[in-house]
């Protein structure tokens, strides 16, 4: 199992700990690899990593989550590290707000994304952290 990956034991308990009915935003940290790289088999043409999650995880994803309460909220270059482990490094953050956890679960828990999406982020990073994360009142 990657860094990488949504495993089913952490969307579980993520959904025990997350109340049902409120926003939940998602704080991504993304690291490039410097050229997607594919399961053996996928069908895609060579591009970098970069443009593997930009042209296509991201399309992919609006794609399934169409007509979902789901928001992108902030997205941007990741400028400097000014606590945290030496040497840990992020190419980009992103944040969006999701109607509430299960919209989330409902998208990455599919068929579809399974199949047609997650190879895409896979490919795309050679890193990643997410953040199930609650506004504050």
């Amino acid at each position: 199992m990657t860094a990488i990956e949504i495993t089913l034991q952490a969307l579980d308990a993520a959904e025990r700990a997350i109340p049902a009915g409120q926003p939940v935003y998602m704080l991504n940290l993304l690291r490039y690899r410097a050229n997607a790289l594919y399961e053996k088999g996928f069908d895609a043409a060579p591009c970098s990593g970069r443009e593997a999650y930009d042209e296509r995880y991201r399309p992919a994803f609006r794609r399934l989550a169409a007509g979902k309460p789901l928001q992108r909220m902030f997205s941007g270059p990741f400028l400097a590290s000014l606590a945290g482990p030496q040497g840990e490094r992020w190419d980009e953050a992103a944040i969006n707000e999701y109607g509430d956890f299960g919209v989330f679960r409902s998208i990455v828990d599919s068929e579809t994304y399974q199949r047609e999406v997650a190879p895409h982020r896979h490919a795309a990073l050679e890193d990643f952290r997410l953040f199930a994360l609650a506004k504050a009142i």
